[in-house]
């Protein structure tokens, strides 16, 4: 009997335990794919910080946890300075914040990811005549200069102010975009959220304040800057300058479930159904 050359090294592979070899007839064991092989997801994620970020993280929060059951998202707010010090001091896995990271914790790993394009609005008590104030205007009444609404061409009313404590990202946001360096006045009502703050003016004759526009409604007057409207589109043009971005600080780069959930928060899926609808500029569209 004739043996083929391809018969014979078949032969000679079995007799050593070599295995089948692919062209004796076998199969070759199919390759293990990483991602099956990944464990599912599980366990915490803790995150404090910006209140003005809430009513975009809140349903991140609940459409993450609906895909990854065995994993709980508890989020915070207490304002961006205090979301970066308790992600620096190890508390929580994230800070949320809308002011860059400060110069004290510069040494301490943080690493950022940028969320979200954030606008502000200026918000008054649905009783002041007046709809539109200049850069300078606003300058002029968050540092004090300016205490009635006679003076920038409403009627003869006092200017009551109010927004956030020093801790807030959003004051940190106003104070660089519209003060340029210069000082809030101490004469003001301080709130420790964006809700306060809304609610507060919307029961306040003369009240004036800032706000995420995800927060302004019906309730406050919402006033033009420099005669632009708030709009999505005009912050993305650049026609609209009152905005910031959000960002996630964590300590080194995220791992597990932290990641997982950063991912999601950013993914172009997420941003799409959620940004625009909540008052935020999607990240992918901001330049």
């Amino acid at each position: 009997m004739k043996f083929s050359k391809k018969m014979l090294t078949c032969a000679l592979a079995m007799v050593l335990g070599v295995g089948l070899l692919a062209g004796c007839g076998g199969q070759k064991e199919a390759p293990k794919d990483a991602g099956t092989a990944q464990a599912e997801l599980s366990g915490t994620v803790t995150a404090s910080g910006s209140t003005a970020l809430l009513p975009f993280l809140k349903p991140a929060q609940e459409e993450f946890q609906k895909k990854n059951a065995k994993v709980t998202v508890n989020i915070a707010g207490g304002g961006s300075f205090t979301g970066q010090n308790q992600v620096g001091a190890g508390s929580v896995n994230i800070g949320n914040s809308d002011v860059p990271l400060q110069d004290s914790l510069k040494d301490k790993g943080l690493v950022e990811t940028k969320l979200v394009g954030i606008p502000f609005v200026f918000i008054t008590n649905s009783d002041v005549a007046v709809d539109n104030l200049t850069q300078q205007q606003y300058a002029d009444i968050l540092t004090g200069k300016v205490t009635n609404w006679k003076e920038v061409g409403g009627k003869d009313q006092k200017i009551t102010l109010i927004h956030r404590a020093k801790s807030s990202g959003s004051r940190g946001a106003i104070a660089e975009i519209v003060l340029k360096g210069a000082a809030f006045t101490d004469d003001a009502v301080i709130q420790d959220s964006n809700g306060a703050v809304k609610a507060a003016i919307a029961s306040t004759p003369g009240a004036i304040g800032y706000v995420d526009a995800a927060y302004a409604d019906q309730s406050v007057k919402a006033l033009a800057y420099n005669g632009v409207k708030y709009s999505i589109n005009d912050v993305i043009s650049g026609k609209y300058p009152v905005f910031t971005y959000g960002r996630m600080f964590t300590k080194g780069e995220p791992t597990g479930a932290v990641k997982a959930f950063i991912d999601y928060a950013t993914s172009k899926e997420f941003q799409e159904a959620y940004a625009e609808k909540n008052g935020f500029v999607p990240i992918t569209k901001m330049k």
